[in-house]
C-alpha cells in the first residue's frame, strides 16, 4: 500500500497525466476514524472531496466538503504509512482500558480492501499514524478529547 500511495502522489506531479486519471485513482481511497466509550461517540469518513461526521451515537451524518489541499495532505501523510502493518502498531497509552480516554480506530480503505488499526486512545495514536490521524481529526472538526 505504501508503494501504491507513493505512485498516486507521483501521478499528481507527473506531466501528461490528466486530472480525470488522477481523480479516478484517488477516488478509490477513503479514511474512517471512529472513537467511542460508554457515553461518547465520534466518527469521520473522509473521501476525496467529502467528509461525513457523526458526533453522537445514533446521530445522523453531517456532510462537509474537503479541500483539494487537505486531500493532498492526507495522501502525503498516507504515503508515509505502511498500511499493511497498521494492525500491528502498539498504542502508546492505555487509558481506554479504564474509561480514561475514548477507544479509537483508524481504517484505510482502498478499493475492496480495508486496513484497520488496533485500538488506541483517542488523542494519542501510535507514532506511525499520529500525523495522519491528527489530520483526519482536524479536517473533520472532531476534537481530540
Amino acid at each position: 500500500m505504501k508503494i501504491l500511495t507513493t505512485f498516486i502522489l507521483m501521478l499528481f506531479m507527473a506531466k501528461g497525466c490528466t486530472n480525470s486519471e488522477i481523480k479516478k485513482e484517488s477516488e478509490k481511497i477513503s479514511f474512517e476514524y471512529e472513537a467511542n466509550t460508554r457515553g461518547s461517540y465520534k466518527k469521520a469518513l473522509v473521501k476525496q472531496d467529502t467528509i461525513f461526521t457523526i458526533k453522537t451515537r445514533g446521530g445522523l451524518p453531517v456532510q462537509g466538503s474537503l479541500s483539494k489541499s487537505d486531500w493532498n495532505s492526507l495522501l502525503t501523510l498516507l504515503s508515509k504509512v505502511d498500511v499493511t502493518k497498521i494492525r500491528e502498531l502498539k498504542a502508546p497509552s492505555d487509558k481506554r482500558a479504564y474509561d480514561g480516554a475514548m477507544m479509537a480506530e483508524l481504517k484505510v480503505i482502498y478499493k475492496d480492501k480495508t486496513y484497520e488499526s488496533s485500538t488506541f486512545d483517542h488523542g494519542n495514536p501510535p507514532a506511525e499514524i499520529k500525523d495522519l490521524v491528527n489530520k483526519i481529526i482536524e479536517v473533520s472538526a472532531l476534537d481530540k478529547k
